[in-house]
């Protein structure tokens, strides 16, 4: 019998892939650290039973047209918005994504940026790096304290309710701001439900965790960095989108806010003409939330057992409903 064939968009290690080869038939694009071209997409898709793919790839109308054989669609990531999912499930193919296995490492990278972005730690390193130490003196790179500020939780999902676990730890008050109230959190994690104006208002620390959906996009704008504290740092580990960057970058150049931490930008992979690398006021990192070794492995293996069930008859582990 046959076996039924996937193709993964980037080379990920033998190690990860080994113990599907007696069940699958497994196609792989060359190069680990580049996305695959799009017309070799398009070409793939047409003989294949399962795409293994990361956010790189825009699967959309166009590519789904040429999949005739295609059932599952395993997207590395917890967000979706790279794959028309609407059309899709008008073809009868599931798409699957990998959330749980990357809260705790994307949370950690969140608070990173709370923690990097308000005590200036790049800047400082910078700062000797320039020969620029020349004496101290008592304000020098003075940044923000963490401890007991108000931390705005924008999204409490998996990794907004991670995040404030941390800032539990550093003695925060926590305003989360939701589709819904989440009661639980508000129960174990103390987290107190606030309408966006005032979590906007109240917070020294807003962190957007929200996925990127009509709603959502270019949530963040100029009335709303109008609305913080012109003291308040400003995290994104969400989806660049969600952002409108020209505004944010105003609020960063006239100090309307103070500083920014961002992983994620509307356009990525970013320049360094980006204007946003141009402010000293703000840490950029290259959409590394979930990036340690063993959460990418786990995503990736988590990807392989979705194709496998769904292949195999069986619902999938973690679908996209």
């Amino acid at each position: 019998m046959e076996k039924p064939r996937i193709y993964i968009t980037r080379k990920i290690p033998d190690e990860v892939i080994k113990p599907y080869k007696q069940f699958i038939d497994i196609r792989m694009w060359e190069k680990a650290t580049e996305p695959v071209p799009r017309d070799i997409l398009l070409e793939e898709i047409k003989h294949v039973d399962g795409l293994f793919c990361l956010l790189t790839e825009q699967v959309d109308q166009q590519c789904l047209e040429n999949a005739s054989k295609l059932k599952v669609i395993a997207n590395m990531a917890v967000g979706y918005d790279n794959i028309d999912v609407t059309s899709a499930k008008d073809q009868g193919i599931i798409v699957t994504n990998t959330p749980d296995v990357l809260t705790e490492t994307t949370a950690d990278l969140a608070f990173t940026l709370v923690m990097a972005t308000a005590r200036r730690v790049v800047e400082a390193s910078d700062y000797i790096r320039a020969g620029k130490w020349k004496h101290w003196s008592p304000f020098m790179l003075a940044g923000a304290d963490i401890h007991n500020k108000t931390i705005g939780i924008v999204g409490m999902g998996r990794i907004g309710q991670a995040v404030a676990r941390r800032a539990s730890g550093f003695g925060m008050e926590i305003l989360y701001h939701n589709r819904s109230r989440h009661k639980r959190a508000e129960h174990e994690l103390h987290a107190t439900y606030a309408d966006m104006d005032k979590l906007l208002e109240e917070s020294d620390f807003v962190v957007s965790l929200v996925p990127l959906t009509e709603q959502t996009e270019k949530l963040f704008h100029q009335e709303t960095f109008h609305k913080m504290k012109d003291t308040a740092i400003f995290i994104n580990v969400s989806r660049g989108k969600v952002v409108d960057e020209q505004a944010l970058y105003e609020a960063l150049r006239t100090k309307e806010i103070a500083a920014a931490g961002l992983d994620v930008f509307a356009n990525e992979p970013i320049g360094v003409d980006h204007p946003l690398l141009n402010l000293e006021n703000v840490i950029c990192l290259p959409h590394i939330g979930s990036a340690s070794v063993d959460t990418r492995i786990d995503m990736m293996k988590l990807c392989l057992e979705n194709i496998h069930h769904v292949l195999n008859g069986e619902d999938p582990v973690t679908p996209v409903e």
